[in-house]
């Protein structure tokens, strides 16, 4: 097995290495870690494994063989193939001790003992694989470097006696040889220190090993470090997972150290059931946060749920003077175009008050300019923008020509395009190209966002609704997008008329979380066209859990209950084909050939949604009788669709509407 492992991570690299330890000035190994998300490049080539670094540097010390660069699938197949394969949770160090039986060289090499205060060269004597760490001896002569100059090499001498001479093999970074064995050693311990650095979560081994460990941990967390890797994962969700698993390891302590003290007191005492329910609380903190990181970690459900950001930007509101300005961007002005612009755009009518001009040479400069009420004209030409166009307050954006040629297009990195948190935001007749936006687009977070008559050229996700914003899109084009090209929070409100959405991941995500916290969101589409999606042209997201609660409130309150229910299904089951029918009547008798198939997938989307909010009234009744949240006796006040007609969907790759349960 190590043979097959070195061949696929070592064969090939062409570098030539020295039959002893070379003595040169040597990289920092811990700052090549950390700096792996930042710097290393995902693309580079399996041979980096080979390679080793030589930066400069005061002391001199050995090439060390760099295996930090390794490509997803490489770590992927390690991980799968020979270290866990389908091992539970609480068998990971046997399979981990396992393979390193198997792939790691007993004695004989050389390795840089690293810390966070001093590096040390040491001769590894023999390893102890139950324990994960390798004798050792320091080397001859001395190669010694400290942080600190008050800790000096007979301070290292003391430590490692304390030691009993042992290190964890996390700690060492293998020198480089000319032996395959060497290598293979370095490659073997890299596998057992990123995953214990980036995989391992301290309360692992205490799930419920239901699948194998691989499926339900490995391979989502690994995508996760390989997506923040790629700047496919939103700055602010990174900060936000991170904080979540620095709490619940915080959590995860204080239980453990609780737990243990109540396994050592033998009273019955009021301080052990204060203790008892403190642990339960903690127990019910901890479960709560391992489930937030379960879906960050989770690439489907990341998608699905997206990041809940809240916008820092600050409306600034009217001018104290009460005035009124338009902003004209243009990145030159000729007479003929601010002749045109006047006549059309600022012939005052007679009575009225005149109007203040500011002229910009790009457009954050004229949002940011902006006030409330303010207008901002952008005149023909391409302009490049780099970072996120945020605007807080009500003012409208309007490409004086068509949007072919008001073109503005996002370069850099970032997490959105253009921002909107203003109470009545109108944007019309210009293009937008996307370029290394993570979240998407167009964001609306807050207020109501009016787009008409424009082009969105996406690369991640195109427009996301936000929870209690609004969006009304009319007479425009949204293509391109590796995500939905819609999303849609719960919450939120969205008329979409006369649209084209292709060409995209999915056409419409709606987001119906079917949870008591959340409203449904409320969506008309008419006459929109939805086609040439690799998906679905309409994709409805909502929970499994809320059926088996439905269960359960069924087994537990009896005969009585469920013959109820049945009767309340079947009274609404009438109501829905009732509204069907109402529907139908509404839709205007088929003119063309393909009315068919539109009217189908129209039919086809309220029914689905019309018996997803139903579902929601019912199980919140049945939940209230017992006594766990107050019913909702309106249910169609929660109608998802307040209008559905007149809308096409074609050559959709897995037809016109899917549902995705979670």
């Amino acid at each position: 097995m190590a043979g097959e492992l070195r061949g696929g991570g070592l064969s090939g690299s062409g570098v030539m290495l020295p039959a002893s330890p070379a003595w040169a000035p040597q990289e920092d190994p811990a700052s090549r870690q950390e700096g792996l998300l930042q710097d290393a490049d995902p693309h580079t080539q399996s041979g980096a494994i080979g390679k080793t670094l030589v930066p400069e540097g005061k002391i001199i010390f050995p090439q060390i063989i760099q295996t930090n660069e390794l490509l997803f699938y490489e770590r992927f197949r390690a991980y799968q193939d020979y270290i866990l394969a389908d091992c539970k949770a609480s068998e990971v160090k046997e399979f981990t001790v396992s393979f390193l039986e198997q792939a790691l060289e007993p004695s004989g090499w050389w390795a840089v003992w690293h810390t966070n205060v001093f590096e040390v060269l040491v001769e590894v004597t023999n390893v102890d694989f139950s324990a994960l760490k390798a004798v050792v001896r320091l080397a001859e002569p001395s190669i010694y470097e400290s942080k600190l100059s008050t800790f000096t090499l007979e301070n290292v001498k003391e430590l490692l006696d304390l030691k009993e001479f042992q290190l964890p093999l996390q700690e060492l970074w293998v020198v480089a040889d000319d032996s395959h064995e060497c290598h293979q050693t370095a490659l073997a311990i890299e596998h057992v220190r990123f995953f214990y650095k980036n995989i391992w979560r301290s309360w692992d081994e205490e799930e419920e090993d239901e699948y194998d460990y691989f499926v339900r941990c490995v391979e989502p967390r690994l995508r996760l470090y390989y997506d923040i890797l790629e700047d496919r994962v939103p700055s602010g969700l990174i900060v936000d997972y991170h904080n979540l698993l620095s709490q619940c390891e915080e959590s995860y302590r204080k239980f453990l150290n609780l737990r243990s003290s109540l396994s050592n007191c033998n009273s019955d005492s009021e301080q052990e059931n204060i203790s008892m329910v403190e642990g339960l609380n903690l127990y019910s903190e901890i479960e709560q946060l391992k489930q937030k990181l379960k879906l960050i970690e989770n690439p489907l459900l990341r998608y699905v749920f997206g990041y809940q950001k809240n916008s820092n930007n600050q409306a600034k509101g009217t001018r104290q003077n009460g005035q009124k300005v338009t902003h004209v961007v243009s990145s030159t002005m000729k007479t003929s175009l601010l002749r045109s612009l006047f006549r059309d755009r600022f012939c005052e009518e007679s009575g009225k008050e005149e109007t203040e001009i500011q002229f910009h040479s790009d457009l954050l400069s004229a949002v940011n300019a902006c006030h409330e009420g303010d207008t901002v004209i952008i005149c023909p030409g391409h302009y490049v923008v780099h970072g996120t166009c945020s605007i807080a307050d009500s003012i409208e954006l309007e490409g004086y020509g068509p949007p072919d040629d008001i073109v503005i297009e996002k370069e850099g990195k970032g997490d959105t395009f253009v921002d909107c948190t203003g109470v009545d935001v109108r944007i019309s007749s210009i293009k937008f190209i996307q370029h290394d936006s993570v979240e998407g687009i167009l964001v609306i977070h807050h207020g109501k966002t009016t787009l008409e008559n424009c082009v969105l050229q996406c690369e991640t996700t195109g427009v996301t609704v936000r929870t209690s914003a609004e969006l009304v899109m009319k007479n425009s084009d949204i293509y391109g997008a590796k995500g939905a090209g819609i999303e849609i929070y719960p919450g939120s409100k969205c008329t979409l008329t006369d649209n084209e959405i292709h060409h995209c991941k999915e056409g419409i995500l709606i987001k119906d979380f079917l949870d008591e916290h959340y409203d449904i969101p409320k969506v008309s589409m008419i006459n929109n066209t939805v086609h040439n999606n690799e998906g679905y042209g309409v994709v409805l997201v909502k929970p499994t859990i809320f059926c088996d609660l439905q269960e359960n409130a069924r087994a537990v309150t009896g005969d009585n209950t469920i013959q109820k229910t049945r009767e309340m299904d079947a009274t609404e089951g009438l109501d829905l084909e009732e509204m069907l029918q109402c529907v139908a009547n509404k839709m205007e008798p088929p003119a063309t050939a393909d009315f068919s198939e539109q009217a189908k997938g129209n039919c086809e989307i309220i029914s689905e949604l019309l018996a997803a909010s139903m579902q929601k009234g019912r199980v919140k009744k049945r939940l209230s009788e017992l006594g766990i949240m107050q019913a909702d006796d309106n249910i169609m006040s929660q109608e998802m669709f307040i209008e559905i007609m007149g809308n096409q969907f074609k050559w959709n790759g897995k037809g016109s509407f899917g549902t995705f349960l979670y």
